[in-house]
């Protein structure tokens, strides 16, 4: 399991487990927050096709899904 801190997430890259088409490197664009400020969700930007897509920031934490880093 991956610690992160949810505020730290920022430009941050990731590296998915099993990438689906060419899509491998990812870097987060943006933080979606509550009305208190607490990260409720990250916008993850693939490098190569510059696709996005936003997805709750706890599935970073899943080792089966992503790495930190490029890889």
């Amino acid at each position: 399991m991956n610690r992160i801190n949810p505020r730290k997430l920022l430009l941050s890259k990731w590296t998915a487990a099993h990438p689906q088409n060419r899509e491998k490197h990812f870097l987060v664009t943006e933080l979606l927050r509550d009305e208190d400020g607490m990260v409720l969700e990250v916008e993850l930007q693939a490098v190569l096709t510059r696709r996005t897509e936003q997805c709750d920031w706890q599935t970073l934490q899943d080792d089966s899904r992503w790495k930190m880093g490029w890889r």
